[in-house]
């Protein structure tokens, strides 16, 4: 290959590598229907700006992670008694858990991208 080949193909992949850190590149999916592993008490921040599983339920006592990918989100929750402490600020790549002591619904947003909502219903 001529060195101007070679020099495109790797702009290329840079260009390319720089779009799929900057989608998030968590290795949960893409999607909003995918969901990460585990046992099944973790919220993703989808790339496509969605929180999934839109809806969680959990058992009181139980401890939820909310996992950012490499697009900044935080999470407020509505004002009622038994809601855990928010989210605050910018967060990429990183996980975050908060525990759900009480029963209830729990509805929550991101304020940096208000269209994402999610709920944790705890039983």
């Amino acid at each position: 290959m001529t060195h101007i080949g070679t020099s495109l193909r790797n702009a290329v992949l840079a260009v390319v590598a720089a779009t799929l850190a900057a989608c998030g590149g968590s290795g949960y999916g893409t999607g909003p229907t995918s969901a990460p592993p585990g046992d099944g008490r973790t919220v993703s921040a989808t790339p496509s700006l969605a929180f999934t599983p839109g809806t969680l339920t959990v058992t009181a006592g139980q401890t939820v992670t909310f996992a950012f990918g490499g697009i900044a989100h935080n999470v407020f929750f509505d004002a009622q008694a038994g809601t855990p402490d928010d989210i605050a600020g910018v967060n990429a790549n990183v996980s975050v858990t908060r525990v759900f002591n009480t029963a209830g619904t729990y509805h929550y947003s991101c304020h940096i991208h208000p269209s994402m909502r999610g709920t944790v219903v705890v039983n």
